[in-house]
């Protein structure tokens, strides 16, 4: 097996993300290596690291004067771990990508951007709108971060039906295990095996990157 994709971390809860990461790397499903984990504040799910002996850390925020200052204390320490890609893992601080990192820091979103995105929507907020909107599929969306809310070339998207009689927890449960848990192993993997090309193009709005994924 050729050598693996060096990648870090970031976390603020549970793990299950994580977890389902370092999952698929136990079953040899994904090439990649995690280097290092840092967790937004001293979080449940830094456990799942630590009993499979990778770094971890913590970086707060509200241990720095700004957004610029703590972002650098993050990627400063992905730097060091030599990470070729960050990869949020239902990670809440808000964060500056440096020039260095462009097209280099992975999230995962449960909706289908550009729907129910943005600033304020996250966790729980995403599905209960979905469900006052009425819409007929939901799913989670696999992007490259950019310094804007939900935004940034997007890599794939995975759709779950809504149900009838779908509650906020059954809907959260479902785009968590059918389709985020596909979708961000899936993602790493077409990265690991150099299969993402970004390409700029222009449209009625002008320049924007998209992503291409190669056979």
């Amino acid at each position: 097996m050729a050598d693996k994709m060096p990648i870090a971390v970031l976390i603020s809860g549970r793990g299950r993300t994580l977890r389902n990461i370092l999952d698929k790397i136990d079953a040899n499903e994904l090439d990649v290596k995690i280097n290092l984990v840092i967790g937004s504040k001293n979080c449940y799910g830094l456990q799942f690291a630590e009993k499979k002996n990778i770094p971890t850390d913590v970086v707060e925020s509200s241990q720095y004067s700004d957004i610029e200052t703590f972002s650098e204390a993050v990627f400063a320490k992905c730097r060091r771990s030599m990470a070729r890609y960050v990869v949020m893992a239902g990670y809440l601080s808000k964060l500056r990508i440096p020039h260095d990192f462009e097209n280099r820091v992975l999230n995962i979103h449960p909706s289908l951007i550009p729907s129910f995105c943005g600033k304020g929507f996250y966790g729980r907020s995403v599905h209960e709108a979905a469900l006052r909107q009425g819409v007929k599929v939901s799913g989670c969306t696999v992007h490259f971060v950019d310094n804007e809310y939900d935004h940034g070339p997007i890599i794939l998207q995975k759709v779950v039906p809504v149900l009838e009689d779908d509650t906020t927890d059954t809907l959260s449960d479902r785009v968590l295990y059918d389709a985020e848990f596909k979708a961000y192993p899936e993602a790493l993997q077409l990265l690991a095996e150099k299969k993402i090309q970004i390409e700029t193009v222009e449209g009625v709005s002008g320049a924007r990157q998209i992503v291409r994924i190669l056979k």
